[in-house]
């Protein structure tokens, strides 16, 4: 198998990652996320508008997870991409997709969705172009 689809099959049972986006001075900013892999073998994180994170992938759409276990500590993968952003009314439907991946089933459906349009959620999105590591040790 090669190392992106062990890393997105990792990713399916690991969803625990830290993102890094770019600042405008190119120092990295580092947020803690939940991340999930959609149909079509991409990278999906649910955020609000507001967040940095977004402001950063606005103006440069780089972005690396470093993904982990539950336990921190053992297996880990790094992936790298190129965001898209969705923005609500477009976003709404993927992001119960998203929510199903990581959490199964929601008991109320009309609640999330009242939330979501609350909090101002997009989706993140990206295709993984370079995954690792191809050793470990």
């Amino acid at each position: 198998m090669e190392p992106i689809a062990r890393a997105l099959d990792f990713l399916r049972r690991h969803p625990r990652a830290v993102m890094s986006t770019l600042r405008t001075d190119g120092r990295p900013a580092l947020s803690p996320v939940l991340a999930a892999v959609d149909d079509e073998e991409r990278v999906v994180i649910s955020t609000r508008e507001a967040a940095y994170k977004v402001r950063h992938l606005r103006r440069d759409p780089r972005v690396a997870l470093c993904i982990v276990t539950e336990r921190f500590f053992g297996s880990w993968y790094q992936v790298e991409g190129e965001a898209e952003i969705v923005s609500l009314p477009e976003a709404m439907e993927p992001l119960v997709d998203y929510y199903r991946r990581i959490s199964g089933e929601h008991d109320d459906w009309s609640a999330y969705r009242e939330a979501m349009r609350d909090e101002q959620r997009v989706l993140l999105r990206f295709t993984v172009t370079r995954a690792g590591p191809l050793v470990s040790g």
